[in-house]
């Protein structure tokens, strides 16, 4: 794939993750597209695709832990979004 090709893919999954219907999912999702797209690989970002395939409710209860991950999905991007909610989820704490 092209790099344009990539980028383009990337900036409509920023759109993607910012509106999803679900404003937990919404906020978490929207926030870590914005702050790590960008450095995801080919790879990655294809991943992150078959997350956000999933229903929202479900995505939201694996980040926060109230779902196990299923085996698909127990990847380095969901643990990059989980690890991303937690250091957010500190900070706000320390406040």
């Amino acid at each position: 794939m092209s790099l344009d090709a990539l980028a383009i893919r990337k900036k409509r999954l920023v759109h993607h993750s910012r509106y999803r219907g679900f404003l937990e999912s919404d906020v978490i999702l929207g926030r870590f597209a914005e702050e790590h797209l960008a450095s995801l690989n080919e790879e990655q970002v294809g991943r992150y695709e078959t997350l956000l395939a999933e229903s929202d409710h479900d995505i939201f209860a694996w980040i926060v832990g109230s779902r196990p991950v299923p085996a698909r999905h127990d990847n380095d991007v969901l643990a990059l979004i989980k690890s991303t909610q937690i250091a957010l989820a500190r900070s706000h704490r320390a406040r």
